[in-house]
């Protein structure tokens, strides 16, 4: 399957799209003041060591504190033969203390209202390599399957590092296809890139940027692009030469399917990817056979419901609910890549009595998710019916970048009925007239409201006047939602 990568860069942000067959799989979006912190290597100072929690709160210069747990912080510990660490880790409060400055790395970014994520073991991704400056060990891909390419790669890398080289390595699957000079160049880059961070840290005072991840675009050159991307359009000319010249330097494969796009009509406009960010913002997500997922994401969990809608196809309601429960599974794992949803997600497919239906259904969503470039781990049927997963959060979602929870409804999705205001305006009309005594009541509210008084509650509002014997008028006020309003002593 062909893909295509769109990346539409204006000076305030950059948006990528995935296109593979036509659809949209994937959205990416970096704004340049809310640029992601992932990758990013700060020299920070502890502020408060922790020893219940085995964690610490590290100052970077962010508005909140970094946290960082025990189990983060790099020590020198004997390993096995797969490279785990043998030891258990030594408690925190002999680590750490209040006011320490050391080199630390964010591995979460700042999600809602907890602080970044952050480690002790550095690590600089480039093209073929990520380097490990603090661990001896060279470890292989774990998608290079086969134990002799896995051999030969580590034989082979460990033959272009430097005598003096105490660092470890990971070999990425981009490696497996590489020259000797593309890997040396990787090498180099990497250990050039990791002198800078310790000058950084020896000369520059605490709370300070050390090294920044590479850009979006710029990782997508790096990460995204593989053996089935067939063009990478770029709709901005100044960055498709600044692109073409990073992809010259670390990434020339790519250099021949990077385009410039110079089509009057706007890039994702072209290819509907506007649409599809929209859609991708709603809660109901409709399917090709008439049946739709309802996907609800919440501060502890993102849960998705698969209903059956309008389909009636099969020979029987369990071939209905089998079909639909197979297309859900593919639009599921869209979903997660599209809206990027992590953490904790719960899916509730239609009941199905079959056991082959279900682990039919089980086995294709695996099968969708492998696709994902994100760490997914899949649970099967739960007593209930569920499936309980979990996918790798390590940057916002879709919907936490590009909005906010409503004014109205505070993000509970609902709002007061204009009745319900209504009643609790004529309360407080009557705790009002208790304490004061002016000439005249005027109430400011919502359109909504105001016309329900003048309706269906005029008779109450009547009563109302009458009992406490003041004069009551209405005011319309357009700015005001429903649930806001104003009574005003005249």
């Amino acid at each position: 399957m062909n893909e295509d990568i769109l990346i539409n860069i204006t000076p305030q942000e950059t948006r990528v799209a995935l296109i593979v067959q036509g659809a949209v799989q994937e959205l990416h979006i970096e704004r340049t003041l809310t640029r992601g912190l992932a990758g990013n290597v700060y020299s920070g100072k502890v502020v408060r060591v922790l020893p219940g929690m085995q964690s610490a709160f590290i100052d970077i210069g962010l508005e909140r504190a970094a946290f960082l747990h025990v189990a983060d912080i790099w020590e020198a510990r004997p390993h096995d033969g797969s490279g785990s660490s043998t030891a258990a880790p030594t408690p925190i409060e002999k680590i750490l203390f209040d006011g320490q400055v050391l080199t630390v790395q964010v591995i979460k970014d700042p999600i809602g209202t907890k602080g970044a994520r952050l480690s002790t073991q550095i690590s600089i991704a480039g093209r073929m390599l990520v380097y490990l400056p603090q661990d001896s060990h060279i470890g292989i891909s774990q998608k290079i399957e086969k134990e002799a390419e896995r051999e030969a790669l580590r034989t082979r890398l460990q033959s272009l590092l430097p005598a003096d080289e105490k660092g470890g390595y990971i070999v990425r699957t981009q490696a497996e296809d590489a020259s000797d000079s593309d890997i040396g160049a990787d090498v180099d880059y990497l250990r050039k890139t990791w002198g800078a961070i310790c000058h950084g840290a020896r000369t520059r005072p605490a709370t300070t940027l050390l090294h920044q991840d590479l850009s979006l675009a710029q990782r997508v050159l790096r990460d995204f692009v593989h053996d089935e991307t067939a063009t990478i359009q770029v709709d901005s000319r100044e960055n498709h030469l600044a692109l073409s010249a990073f992809a010259q330097t670390y990434t020339p494969s790519v250099l021949p399917r990077l385009q410039h796009y110079t089509g009057e009509r706007p890039l994702f406009d072209l290819y509907g990817v506007e649409e599809e960010i929209l859609r991708a913002l709603g809660r109901r997500v409709d399917l090709k056979s008439g049946g739709y997922l309802i996907v609800d994401q919440t501060e502890a969990m993102t849960t998705i419901d698969v209903n059956t809608g309008g389909f009636v196809g099969g020979r029987n309601f369990a071939d209905t609910i089998f079909k639909t429960n197979l297309e859900a599974a593919h639009a599921i794992a869209r979903q997660l890549r599209l809206r990027n949803l992590g953490g904790i997600i719960i899916l509730d497919f239609i009941d199905m009595d079959n056991a082959e239906h279900r682990n039919a259904v089980l086995l294709e969503l695996k099968k969708t998710l492998s696709r994902d470039r994100t760490k997914v781990s899949v649970s099967n049927f739960s007593a209930l019916g569920l499936v309980e997963m979990t996918r790798k959060r390590t940057r916002e979602s879709l919907a936490h970048i590009l909005c906010e929870p409503c004014p109205a409804c505070a993000g509970k999705g609902q709002v007061k009925t204009s009745r319900t205001i209504c009643y609790e305006i004529l309360r407080e009309l009557l705790r009002e007239a208790k304490q004061f005594n002016p000439r005249e009541f005027r109430i400011l509210a919502s359109q909504e409201v105001v016309d329900m008084f003048l309706e269906e509650e005029s008779q109450h509002l009547a009563m109302l006047g009458d009992f406490i014997g003041k004069k009551i008028s209405l005011q319309v006020e357009t700015a005001y939602h429903q649930e806001q309003y104003d009574v005003i002593l005249m």
